[in-house]
């Protein structure tokens, strides 16, 4: 499957988040309007790739450059799949200065709703989906539907390798919880039980019906795994992990996030408790 790596920039002010047309190339070929976004060079980071390519692209200069998150989905190109992996910056820039788009870009506004009826490309509305609530401002978008839910997924073992369990926990847009559970997978390590939580957590999402998910995991070595940022070289979670590689084909647009463990704690609870089951009947 082919991969589309690319850094994107959000700057924000009182006026929304800052996009930019596209240029049309052809006359005929209609209008869309983007993030700032860029490659990354042979040798560049990923940060020094987002400020050459605000500055090349937009004319503006960043002040400061924060990682926000990394969002991978697929999207069709032709008659296959694309993934794309886009590493997402909160940018500040000087307030004083006014872009000047060149080159791939010709205009440039403000907007402060994703449904504001600006043409946004697929990829672009993809990440505003997935990484700014703020500006969805509680209204749904045309990609973003009643599927779009969050899962939060843990891991437990007790000896590392020891009892484990895995819990989860799936929460719809409007923050109710939908479905929460545990379960008890037997003797095994801390990193196989990460492992095994987000692949039932794929699970459930797909038997739900859900197309486009945000999978949210204490573990910071999974979600980088699943990022593309580490590769995968313990034997132990490999099956695991080619396992949810082909999962993830039934996903429109898919998200990996870290958290700290004490905003996990549903999916904590969940993966103790079923260890806690099990152990107290012996």
């Amino acid at each position: 499957m082919k991969q589309r790596i690319r850094v994107v920039g959000l700057i924000r002010n009182e006026e929304g988040v800052l996009v930019f047309k596209r240029s049309r190339g052809r006359s005929e070929s209609p209008v869309f309007w983007e993030l700032p976004t860029g490659k990354i060079k042979f040798g560049e980071q990923p940060e020094e790739a987002m400020a050459r390519s605000l500055t090349e692209y937009t004319g503006l200069i960043a002040n400061s450059l924060k990682l926000k998150d990394v969002v991978t989905f697929l999207a069709p190109e032709d008659s296959s799949q694309l993934s794309n992996l886009y590493i997402v910056y909160d940018i500040g820039v000087d307030d004083k200065r006014k872009p000047t788009p060149r080159d791939r870009y010709t205009a440039y506004k403000f907007i402060k709703d994703i449904d504001s009826g600006t043409h946004l490309t697929e990829t672009t509305a993809t990440v505003l989906e997935i990484v700014d609530e703020k500006l969805l401002s509680d209204k749904i978008s045309h990609r973003a539907s009643a599927n779009a839910i969050i899962i939060n997924v843990d891991g437990a073992s007790r000896g590392n390798p020891g009892p484990a369990g895995i819990g989860y926990c799936i929460t719809g847009s409007d923050g109710r919880i939908i479905e929460r559970g545990g379960e008890f997978i037997g003797f095994a390590t801390s990193r196989v039980a990460e492992y095994y939580a987000l692949k039932k957590g794929i699970e459930r999402a797909i038997e739900l019906g859900y197309k486009s998910a945000r999978f949210i995991s204490d573990s910071l070595m999974v979600v980088n795994q699943q990022n593309g940022i580490f590769k995968v070289k313990n034997q132990d979670v490999l099956p695991i992990y080619q396992d949810i590689q082909e999962k993830l084909e039934y996903f429109e647009a898919v998200s990996f996030v870290h958290t700290p463990r004490s905003k996990n704690v549903i999916a904590d609870f969940e993966a103790n408790e079923a260890i806690d089951k099990i152990l107290k009947k012996k």
